[in-house]
């Protein structure tokens, strides 16, 4: 196993690509961050946890690259190679999983602390320390919110296989559909809580919900933390499962 994460991780860092979508994710999410204390004005009220509403442009860009960590070894035939070389598919795709996940996860922690300094040097008069779990949880909690979506990322990569459809379905889900389904007449609520990036909003402490925007969250922060861990995980296994089943 040790082998097989030592390959999988020359792979993924050898790849311009994901050196790409590393700098887009901390640039993206650092610099919304500054906008938003820099314009934020006093109605608004900083926050540790509102600082840290960039992070969901990087969380996007991470469930991107664990898609295309798996299609683009579909697509040039290299995943016929490692197949070849570890017949049994299912510790090797673990394998991607985890060295996906864990550079994600080292990226959310910067995105999470990056954020939160950054405030702290912009609005040095606003309440930003650290003084509970809440507040330990909206930062460092970061790099469990992108660990999870990068496994969710290489899950649906192995199930699609196309790049095209893995990234279009990442991105119409995070930038569309939850956010639209908020609006179905009757039931939107009760199905917009329990969706995967809501929980995971949820677990961090963002303000997007509770009684003053209408919604009965049925789980509290640690309960939506593992639920959304608990629905990332299960599409990887998903598509495990069916790497397992269907040619290379």
């Amino acid at each position: 196993m040790i082998t097989m994460l030592a390959v999988e991780r020359i792979k993924l860092l050898t790849t311009q690509a994901a050196w790409w979508t590393v700098a887009i994710a901390v640039v993206a999410s650092l610099g919304f961050a500054a906008l938003f204390v820099g314009f934020a004005g006093e109605e608004i009220g900083l926050t540790v946890g509102s600082v840290q509403t960039g992070a969901a442009f990087g969380r996007t860009v991470m469930l991107v690259l664990g898609v295309l960590a798996v299609t683009t070894e579909y697509h040039w035939g290299t995943i016929r190679t490692t197949f070849q070389a570890v017949p049994a598919r299912v510790p090797a795709l673990v394998a991607k999983a985890v060295v996906v996940g864990t550079l994600s996860a080292v990226v959310g922690l910067v995105v999470g602390f990056g954020s939160w300094g950054l405030a702290l040097v912009l609005a040095p008069g606003a309440e930003l320390a650290l003084d509970g779990g809440a507040d330990w949880r909206a930062v460092a909690g970061q790099g469990a919110v992108y660990l999870f979506t990068a496994v969710l990322g290489v899950g649906v990569g192995l199930l699609l296989r196309s790049t095209a459809l893995g990234l279009a379905i990442a991105l119409v889900w995070t930038q569309l559909v939850e956010g639209l389904v908020v609006l179905i007449p009757g039931v939107g609520d009760d199905i917009y809580v329990w969706l995967p990036f809501h929980a995971a909003g949820q677990f961090l402490g963002s303000n997007l919900g509770g009684p003053e925007f209408g919604l009965r969250e049925p789980l509290g922060p640690l309960g939506y933390g593992a639920y959304f861990a608990a629905i990332c995980l299960a599409v990887l296994v998903a598509g495990v499962w069916s790497a397992r089943r269907r040619d290379a």
